[in-house]
């Protein structure tokens, strides 16, 4: 888990998980600091951590 370097308070944290919904594997971003700060997308769209870097 990591921090958000963008943060307005330290209270801010933005994580990543992956959620079976309706027996699909979904990558979800979320941030656990605010109501409703999530998205979305199968996890077969996601792009790898490698690519990430």
């Amino acid at each position: 888990m990591e921090s958000n370097p963008h943060s307005t308070t330290s209270g801010e944290t933005v994580v990543g998980s992956i959620d079976t919904v309706d027996s699909s594997d979904e990558y979800v971003i979320a941030d656990i600091s605010a109501d409703d700060a999530w998205i979305s997308m199968q996890a077969d769209d996601a792009s790898t951590l490698r690519a990430w870097r």
